[in-house]
């Protein structure tokens, strides 16, 4: 007789267990939250600075930081020789950028992207080195602008400005450190020694393929360049808006040159690094303080906070969808 037929024995049921994809769908909206709640007066200032400015200018930098989505998914296709689906890659940008915010800067965007690729037939080895070779083109897209911006205003800024003082000392011997402990690593470990070069082989093969087609090296060298610059050009415009009495070459160079200051810094989106580097920069470039503080909390508050909730619902829907 089996256990069912037993009289006064009641059938028990397996636990449910929640599913992981539904865990990873309400996730990003509460990090939302956690960081909404932890940021809350800057959130509060923003708004109220928000109330003050002109708003033909705001929304021109709306539209502007809309179209760094649009960027970043030019950059994405030309690191890769395969056509990516546009509406899902384009909606993955604009997911990445809610993941970006939420956890220390570049893993987000990171994550989403090499998940992104993988599910549309990519090989994880292709796409790790496709994502290594948008976050150079990026870097040296944002580089060049500056360093253009530095060589045609020369006195407009003052770098040192940008990192608190005796800052530089620290990092100096930290990263020949991390350098040394890399190349120790790799000298006496074969097996990552072998992981390494085979990495390097394949990212050499994807960066040769992408450039012998003309269009792929067009999206991807004209988007790192317009990504930086469609960023600065927010900025620009919220100084506009709020009264800035600085021209918009030596804004846009400031800005510049606090992200790439920034990126020593690897906090979540560069949330709280970036405002205490772009303040004393448009200060340095000769802004006011109180209008400078109020441009970038008005800045932050556009290309931040406001596409945050949006965005992290995308991620909860395309990973949803399997899209990711």
């Amino acid at each position: 007789m089996t256990a069912a037929r037993l009289p006064g024995l009641a059938r028990t049921r397996p636990p449910r267990r929640v599913p992981v994809r539904l865990v990873l769908c309400l996730l990003p909206p509460v990090l939302v939250a956690v960081v909404a709640v932890r940021h809350r007066s800057v959130l509060a200032e923003g708004v109220r600075r928000l109330g003050t400015a002109e708003w033909p200018w705001l929304a021109a930098a709306a539209g502007t930081t809309c179209l760094t989505w649009v960027a970043a998914a030019c950059t994405r296709q030309g690191a890769v020789v395969e056509r990516l689906p546009r509406r899902r890659l384009l909606a993955a940008q604009f997911a990445a950028g809610a993941a970006n915010h939420l956890l220390p800067t570049g893993l987000g965007a990171s994550a989403v992207n090499l998940r992104f690729m993988t599910v549309c037939g990519l090989p994880l080895a292709r796409s790790s080195a496709a994502l290594a070779l948008y976050l150079l083109a990026e870097g040296a897209g944002r580089l060049v602008l500056l360093v253009a911006l530095l060589a045609a205003f020369p006195g407009a800024l003052r770098l040192g400005v940008l990192l608190p003082e005796g800052s530089l000392g620290p990092l100096a011997p930290a990263a020949g450190a991390l350098l040394l402990a890399a190349a120790a690593a790799l000298a006496l470990v074969r097996r990552l020694r072998t992981a390494a070069l085979s990495f390097l082989r394949t990212a050499l093969g994807e960066a040769r393929a992408v450039h012998t087609r003309p269009a792929r090296a067009l999206a991807l060298w004209g988007g790192a360049l317009a990504f930086p610059a469609l960023q600065a050009a927010g900025l620009v415009l919220v100084g506009r808006a709020l009264g800035l009495p600085v021209p918009a070459a030596h804004t846009a160079l400031a800005y510049l040159a606090a992200t790439v200051a920034v990126a020593l810094v690897p906090t979540p989106g560069g949330l709280g690094s970036v405002e205490a580097a772009l303040v004393p920069a448009l200060v340095a470039v000769g802004g006011p303080a109180a209008v400078a503080t109020a441009v970038v909390l008005a800045y932050r508050i556009i290309t931040v906070w406001l596409p945050l909730l949006p965005g992290a619902l995308t991620l909860g829907v395309l990973v949803r969808l399997k899209v990711i």
